[in-house]
């Protein structure tokens, strides 16, 4: 049996964090027009970005909570309060987020990472449209977000 597949069978009452759904996923991009060509003019994604903003999502596409195409810049940002993403760290190529039951359930999720080795981005932190989150990067150079968005839990 491999790795895997064992991994896999951990009783659910050992596993460390409950991850209800995983609610985000996202490009980034270092090219918006590019990437809109790919995702909006050829794929026929229904993206749309708030006013004033390059952040382009969608919570239509089936099989997605919520979609979307994160300028590099705005990712460095979130992540580091710099719109440059810095040099010894890997270019990020996606984000995903994977929703908790509770903010408080976010920072617990953060402080259970760290223990394990996880360097965190950036701790638990309350977002100005209601999201709480916490990020770390992974191995592969994805962003990866421990969350709480209250409106997908209504």
């Amino acid at each position: 049996m491999s790795e895997f597949v064992q991994a896999s069978r951990v009783p659910v009452a050992c596993r460390p964090m409950n991850v209800e759904f995983m609610s985000s996923f996202a490009v980034i991009t270092p090219d918006v027009d590019a990437s809109r060509k790919l995702y909006v003019d050829a794929l026929g994604l229904p993206l749309t970005a708030n006013e004033g903003s390059e952040y382009l999502h969608s919570e239509q596409v089936d099989g997605a909570r919520h979609f979307g195409m994160w300028p590099l810049w705005q990712a460095a940002e979130a992540c580091f309060g710099t719109r440059d993403w810095p040099a010894d760290r890997t270019r990020p190529q996606a984000s995903v987020e994977f929703d908790v039951e509770s903010p408080e359930a976010v920072a617990a999720a953060a402080e259970e990472l760290e223990r394990a080795g996880f360097e965190l981005v950036h701790p638990a932190r309350e977002e100005p449209w209601g999201q709480t989150v916490a990020r770390v990067i992974s191995s592969e150079g994805l962003i990866v977000g421990v969350s709480y968005v209250p409106s997908m839990h209504e």
